[in-house]
């Protein structure tokens, strides 16, 4: 089971990468996105040339796959880890990981080093 982080989701949506458009193909069925995520692809697309266009693919996209709530179960988590590691700023990409990480979920990210902070976290990068 897989947890797409925002920017797999962004490059697939783009198809920037063949690789990463193979195994999200491949692997589909076992694939969640983060509540976290949508609203950070949602809030771009309004800074597209075409927001209406942008948000419809992005509404495309998030209805077929499992949408992962952050809830109290990862609240927790957060607070055990962050307690370990620190608190910095820009921490989106660390509820995202925390949420994979409670989860049991392999994170599917192209920026490892945004999570290498994260005990026990499984990243993988598919577009290499």
């Amino acid at each position: 089971m897989f947890l797409l982080d925002t920017n797999a989701c962004i490059d697939f949506l783009n198809g920037r990468n063949e690789l990463l458009l193979a195994r999200i193909d491949e692997h589909f069925e076992s694939l969640s996105v983060s509540s976290i995520s949508v609203g950070e692809l949602m809030v771009g697309s309004q800074r597209s040339r075409d927001p209406k266009r942008d948000a419809e693919r992005i509404n495309v996209f998030v209805t077929g796959v499992n949408i992962v709530d952050f809830n109290l179960a990862c609240a927790r988590c957060y607070g055990e880890i962050v307690r370990q590691i620190g608190v910095r700023r820009k921490s989106f990409d660390r509820l995202i990981g925390i949420q994979a990480l409670e989860r049991g979920l392999t994170l599917i990210t192209r920026n490892g080093r945004d999570f290498a902070d994260v005990p026990g976290l499984n990243v993988l990068d598919w577009t290499v």
